[in-house]
């Protein structure tokens, strides 16, 4: 037997007889079943138990039982409720225990006459376990479906998956769906559509020319092709020379979900306000895309009825090469939105240049998109550079035959994928791949939608970029010449960031925020385990009396080193393979952080220093 066993052996011993006090719970003799608490999750309630009684004892002596049987699992019962030690903070709390009924395997499912937090039920999880008559002990845990739509041609998303190249759109979705969130979506209008009617709310035609302008295509470009100018009606593009463009990039934002049919949205909870502001070849005049920007925020536009529906987020996948100093008429449309609570979220352009010289991604209060492609480089016709505020999926229906074009050499295809192009809503009830930062910005329109349902409180443009950056994933520069900002947007880390705070608003008071799915710690591994925590929105340090919550399950914890990493690197220690022979890290520690600002990436570090134990970071929370 090696050093490390004899010790395990002696301290274990001396631990049955010794309360600990971080868990408050007395270590189990030796003979103790198996006490599963490692899915224990802080803030979670739980009331039902699932005890499997070892075949030997008289618990399990017939399949019926008799009156012996049974009393021999309510003695069982009585014994742990009264021997149970219970968290200092549970204020002498007793809790009562009955049979529910049997199940087929073998095992009872017990209740417990009062709700329990995760220590409550972890402290009596451990007391039954150490039964000399029970097996193992485990809660019995209410499962959800993973929010994954049952939409039949979901499975070719590919830019919305848990991958690499998505934007981890089914873990968002088991925080929300955008429920409550109006996007405003100006662009060409949309067609009638069955899998997007549903979650479209009324808009606008802008469109003021018949007639149209001169441009590349022709001397038409623009004209309404409704023989009239603004009205009521944005299903103005299905006229044949129309494009689809804007009903493709709707169905991205908010195409009707969980429908068994065609496709899913980003925020298909959310509901759409299409907004018609580009006419024949998908081509519109300034000033109709200007008035649209306003009104879709709530603004008033001389000669158009009030919007019933201020949007939240409005999407503008349009641009022109131009930058935006000499466009003011852009910049103060805008402003106007911004000032009205609306964010505003604009595609990079597909010229391969640098964004800071095209308009609106060049604006200020602009949330700017570049586009990616499936292996997650930027995609060969994204602009790049000054203007980014992040990055999303555009697909490449088509691509060259380099990987990457020399910055500012005009896009051009040679070789044609369909598929690895953004899949939405077309005309004639269809769907469709197409490619560009049109695709890449409704990505993250929608993601801001998520943002702002998660959220306690709206936040504000500025918060919103920096929730972004600080949750994107970075794209190497080698993958993104000309640079992709902070990289490939991650809906899953920014709608738990978004909705990590249960405080009173950003800047305003003490706010909490958790972290999201559990880490291994490798054994006798000095680097250790990490799990993250992404703050944003707030402004200055953090306080001195900080609260940093562990939940950490580990077999040994006189083995663990346990430490918080502020965002610029600072370690503040707060376990050091102390209180040798008890199990787990768990309680709140209070830290002095004065030196730290808020915002930015927190994370746990738990190494084990010694061989023969395992265990997991469960979760931990920060509140300041």
């Amino acid at each position: 037997m090696s050093l490390h066993s004899n010790r395990r052996h002696r301290v274990h011993v001396l631990a049955a007889a010794t309360a600990f006090a971080l868990g408050a719970i007395a270590a189990a003799p030796a003979f103790a079943g198996q006490a599963e608490v490692a899915g224990l999750k802080a803030g979670q309630s739980y009331g039902r138990l699932i005890v499997k009684f070892k075949d030997s004892a008289p618990a399990t002596a017939s399949v019926a039982r008799s009156a012996s049987a049974l009393g021999a699992i309510d003695a069982v019962l009585d014994r742990a409720a009264a021997r149970v030690v219970l968290p200092a903070a549970s204020k002498g709390k007793k809790l009562g225990l009955q049979r529910l009924r049997r199940m087929t395997l073998g095992a009872d499912v017990i209740v417990t006459d009062q709700g329990m937090n995760s220590e409550e039920a972890r402290a009596l999880i451990q007391q039954l376990a150490s039964d000399s008559s029970v097996d193992w002990v485990q809660p019995d845990y209410i499962m959800q479906a993973w929010a994954v739509p049952n939409d039949t041609r979901f499975g070719e998303q590919w830019h919305y998956a848990d991958s690499a190249a998505g934007i981890r759109a089914p873990t968002a979705w088991n925080t929300t769906t955008g429920t409550g969130v109006v996007v405003a979506v100006v662009d060409s209008g949309i067609v009638s559509h069955t899998d997007l009617n549903g979650n479209v709310l009324p808009g606008y035609d802008f469109v003021s020319s018949i007639a149209g302008g001169a441009c590349s295509r022709g001397s038409d470009c623009g004209a309404s092709e409704d023989g009239n100018g603004r009205d009521g009606d944005p299903l103005d593009s299905s006229a044949a020379t129309s494009s689809v463009h804007g009903t493709h990039v709707a169905g991205t934002v908010g195409a009707v979900t969980n429908n068994a049919t065609g496709v899913a949205g980003v925020a298909y909870g959310a509901r759409v306000v299409p907004i018609r502001a580009l006419g024949k070849y998908g081509s519109g005049a300034t000033s109709d895309i200007v008035d649209a920007i306003v009104w879709a925020s709530g603004g008033s536009v001389p000669g158009a009825p009030a919007n019933a529906n201020p949007a939240e987020v409005i999407n503008l996948s349009l641009g022109l090469d131009l930058p935006c100093s000499q466009m003011p008429a852009y910049q103060q449309a805008i402003n106007t939105a911004t000032a009205n609570g609306a964010i505003v979220v604009a595609a990079a352009g597909n010229s391969n240049i640098d964004s800071a010289g095209a308009t609106p991604v060049g604006c200020n209060n602009v949330i700017g998109v570049a586009a990616s492609d499936q292996a997650g480089n930027r995609a060969f016709y994204s602009s790049y550079g000054g203007a980014i505020d992040i990055t999303a999926p555009g697909g490449e229906t088509c691509s060259p035959d380099t990987e990457f074009l020399p910055l500012g050499a005009a896009p051009s295809c040679t070789r044609s994928h369909p598929a690895q192009g953004i899949l939405s809503t077309v005309n004639g009830n269809g769907y469709g791949f197409m490619q560009g930062t049109s695709m890449a910005a409704p990505h993250v329109a929608g993601v801001v939608a998520l943002i702002q349902a998660a959220s306690p409180t709206p936040k504000t443009f500025e918060q919103v970029r920096q929730l972004l950056a600080s949750t994107a994933r970075p794209i190497p520069a080698g993958q993104c010449p000309g640079g992709c900002g902070p990289g490939l947007v991650d809906a899953a880390a920014a709608v738990v960031a978004a909705a990590g705070s249960t405080g009173p608003g950003p800047g305003t008071g003490a706010q909490t925020y958790n972290s999201t799915g559990a880490v291994a710690i490798p054994d006798n591994n000095a680097a250790g385990a990490t799990s993250s925590i992404v703050v944003s929105g707030r402004s200055g340090n953090a306080p001195s009396d900080s609260k940093v919550t562990l939940n950490i399950v580990h077999s040994y914890r006189g083995d663990l080193i346990v430490d918080l990493l502020a965002p610029d690197g600072s370690v503040y220690n707060l376990h050091n393979r102390s209180g040798a022979g008890a199990d787990n890290v768990t309680g709140t520690f209070t830290v002095n952080l004065s030196s730290e600002a808020l915002n930015g990436t927190w994370r746990l570090r738990a190494a084990d220093r010694a061989a023969q134990d395992t265990g997991q970071i469960q979760s931990w929370s920060l509140n300041f």
